[in-house]
């Protein structure tokens, strides 16, 4: 009933960017928060940031002051700014969101972008 496509990930080397995006489409009413998630092989998956319809955000101390997360809510696309990455920031990325579908809270994930730092 929801999908999320996530974009923007690939090969950077330690110092640069990355923009990932990511657009949901289906049958919701609206999306509540909307945040960006990562993981990396034998480890639990961590938040790394969040953003709520009205714009309040939350990071993981190991990304603030280098990643900014925004929402465009009409077009219902979440953006993760990724600056002065790091080796340690290599993870597969997924999107997250909570959305109200026929007035129930659900949420979703997306498929996950690999994001790789090294030179």
């Amino acid at each position: 009933q929801v999908q999320l496509v996530e974009s923007g990930g690939g090969l950077v080397q330690p110092g640069g960017s990355l923009r990932l995006s990511c657009a949901a489409s289906g049958r919701f009413s609206s999306i509540n928060t909307m945040a960006w998630h990562r993981q990396v092989p034998g480890k639990e998956r961590e938040l790394v940031a969040a953003i709520s319809r009205e714009g309040t955000t939350d990071y993981v101390d190991s990304v603030k002051g280098r990643f900014t997360i925004s929402r465009d809510n009409a077009r219902n696309t979440v953006y993760l700014q990724m600056n002065s990455l790091k080796p340690e920031d290599t993870a597969v990325y997924f999107c997250n969101i909570g959305a109200v579908v026929f007035g129930r809270d659900m949420n979703y994930w997306g498929k996950g972008t690999l994001v790789t730092v090294s030179s």
